[in-house]
């Protein structure tokens, strides 16, 4: 069953047996609390659009290994197609949850991982990369969620992993079993974790010969025996918990991040696809974030329902012929616009590597998410310019139900008089949760952090674009001499 329903997919997590902590206490059903439940509901996104007819060509595509129909999210890139499809994939699920669908991680690391274990094959004649076969065979027939865990915690970012204190700040093999490895360490800032079936763990940085310990790479079902999940806290989550929906914004959907630890777990020898090759660590890293640096599309999409969300509450407001609202919304959109350029390049430029796995143009990947650790803050500003001082003031939707107290919210906070408050209200709570509550995790401050620092792209932006061909292509213009180069 190649493709699962978005109640398969719920079931498939219900059934998991795992040890996870929030708030100070064993949580033991994910699936129905309501602080996570949105998180969940916005995986089931993935499923959900992959059984309509109308996206069947964007979300789904045909396994080069078996020859099925499967979802896109686990899926090998094998065309420059399937690169644009990918994005516009992201695009299309930002604007159906406006929040952080989680599932691009683990698609991510699985085209990396196919690139990596065949070029440590051809280096050392390993067999990782028919391990990798085996597993990817099996993420697509049964239709999962993986989590591509990367960042370790790093401890002192001066020091590489055998120079720390505490060696476990980057995971690492403790013990070599002659059936498999003990691993030790803990990955942070892990994406949809909990919304996860399997966990991928790859090396974050590249490495030297006395790292070799924490080279490794290798995939374990989410129930593995110590492994433990600790949830992350986020601005407003508590007000899931409370009886009306109204101040949460987007009460549907949301996002999730966890701190995974592995307390000396096991992996068996099928499951490695990196064992102390130190010299692939930085291959596989680069590959990595450079597919995940694309998979910012998602941006795009919420940014597209803070652009609608921003132009009702101008409408609401009365302010919408304003020639500067009208001016700031334009803006809003040549931005977002240009974010969706750049994903869109990076995939259109992309070529066939090794072993038939196609790659985003590194350089424009990089320059694409270099915009996205800034735009989505400027569309932000201006949604939040537009919207007014209410977005940060307004009286709680107990205050708004309370039949004392709400006949005044009623009265002081309404606008035209054929738009309800409570809708006015409903439009504010939205770009406020976009903007500064729950889903701005995955719209900000992802969009700063994710799939590396800011810095992280402009080193690769300095290596990948040539600035001696362009120093070339001006002198030669400038009739300057060669014996000068």
């Amino acid at each position: 069953m190649p493709l699962k329903t978005p109640s398969d997919y719920i079931e498939s997590i219900r059934s998991l047996n795992r040890i996870i902590y929030m708030f100070g206490q064993k949580i033991d059903n994910t699936v129905d609390h309501p602080i996570i439940k949105p998180s969940l509901n916005a995986v089931a996104m993935t499923y959900a659009l992959a059984q309509k007819d109308e996206y069947n060509d964007i979300m789904t595509a045909k396994s080069h290994i078996t020859g099925n129909i499967i979802n896109r999210f686990t899926h090998i890139h094998q065309s420059i197609d399937d690169l644009v499809k990918k994005s516009k994939m992201g695009r299309l699920l930002g604007s159906q949850t406006g929040c952080c669908f989680q599932r691009c991680v683990g698609m991510d690391a699985l085209n990396a991982l196919s690139m990596t274990t065949y070029a440590i094959d051809k280096t050392y004649n390993t067999t990782y990369y028919q391990r990798f076969l085996q597993y990817l065979e099996y993420v697509q027939n049964n239709d999962l969620v993986c989590d591509g865990a990367m960042t370790d915690p790093k401890g002192d970012r001066s020091l590489p992993p055998h120079k720390q204190d505490d060696p476990d700040l980057y995971l690492r093999v403790v013990k070599e079993l002659k059936d498999g490895i003990i691993v030790r360490g803990a990955k942070a800032h892990q994406t949809g974790a909990i919304n996860s079936h399997e966990i991928i763990v790859m090396p974050t940085i590249a490495m030297r010969e006395e790292d070799k310990d924490w080279a490794v790479a290798f995939a374990v079902p989410a129930d593995t025996p110590g492994i433990i999940y600790i949830y992350g806290r986020q601005s407003c989550d508590t007000r899931k918990l409370e009886k009306y929906t109204i101040d949460q914004g987007n009460a549907l959907f949301g996002g999730h991040e966890a701190l995974i630890v592995f307390d000396d777990v096991f992996v068996p020898w099928d499951r490695v696809f990196m064992y102390k090759e130190y010299d692939f660590a930085g291959h596989l890293v680069e590959r990595f974030a450079s597919y995940h640096r694309q998979s910012y599309a998602c941006k795009v999409g919420v940014g597209d329902v803070l652009i609608g969300a921003t132009q009702t509450i101008a409408e609401y407001n009365g302010t919408e012929k304003a020639s500067h609202v009208k001016d700031k919304i334009v803006e809003m959109i040549h931005l977002n616009e240009t974010l969706y350029c750049g994903c869109i390049a990076c995939a259109s430029e992309g070529k066939c590597e090794q072993p038939g796995t196609y790659m985003v143009n590194t350089l424009l990947a990089n320059v694409h998410k270099q915009n996205i650790t800034r735009f989505p803050y400027e569309i932000a500003r201006l949604a939040q310019d537009i919207a007014g001082g209410a977005l940060v003031t307004l009286p709680s939707a107990d205050d708004l139900y309370h039949p004392e107290a709400g006949k005044w919210i009623k009265k002081y906070f309404k606008t035209k008089n054929d738009v309800p408050t409570e809708n006015r209200i409903k439009l504010l709570r939205l770009i406020e949760n976009i903007t500064m509550g729950t889903a701005a995790v995955g719209y900000l401050t992802e969009s700063m952090h994710g799939a590396g620092s800011p810095q992280a792209q402009r080193i690769m932006i300095a290596r990948e674009s040539n600035v001696k061909e362009k120093q070339q292509l001006a002198k030669r213009l400038a009739q300057i001499i060669a014996s000068e180069e």
